[in-house]
């Protein structure tokens, strides 16, 4: 009978947030406060996050909370900036009359336990131009890399994966 009632309000707390999570998204997207599209907006909100609510967990994603909303959209400010540097490298490489590359794969290791974790590194490393993830086994991930700085694990984990998993190590703690 415990077990039930910390699962249900484990399922309000989640509710709640992915409710006014919703709502927000909604407001970015439309802009506007006219109580016709609020009225709206609220009704999908509620909608989705009764729906969604449900499933969120089953899909292997943290329980929400204010500090893993607010480390997601820092991480997402962190991954577009990262993406932004390396399109430029890329573009630099691919303008330079001698085109400094030095092609390689190289091995990274991750400390994330959870596979939506590891997933979600091996895609905003994917994401970065100029680096490309092969593969994942248990904690390592195969990484192509279009200018091999350094065939290391330890420094190679350091210069490709750690400036994005300090920020998924918190949201899937």
């Amino acid at each position: 009978m415990l077990k039930k009632n910390v699962e249900n309000k484990y399922w309000v707390k989640n509710f709640l947030y992915l409710f006014f999570f919703l709502i927000i998204i909604w407001l970015a997207l439309t802009s506007t406060f006219q109580w016709e599209e609020l009225i709206v907006g609220i009704l999908i909100s509620f909608l989705l996050a009764l729906f969604l609510n449900k499933n969120y967990l089953k899909l292997g994603f943290p329980p929400l909370s204010i500090k893993r909303i607010a480390v997601s959209i820092v991480y997402f400010i962190v991954l577009f900036f990262e993406i932004i540097k390396a399109n430029f490298d890329v573009a630099y490489r691919v303008i330079h009359p001698k085109m400094p590359i030095k092609p390689g794969i190289v091995v990274i290791k991750t400390g994330l336990k959870q596979d939506i974790a590891k997933m979600i590194l091996a895609n905003s490393i994917t994401l970065t131009p100029g680096t490309f993830t092969l593969d994942i086994i248990e904690d390592k991930l195969l990484i192509h890399w279009i200018n091999v700085k350094t065939e290391g694990l330890e420094e190679a984990t350091k210069i490709i994966g750690e400036r994005f998993e300090k920020y998924l190590k918190v949201i899937f703690a």
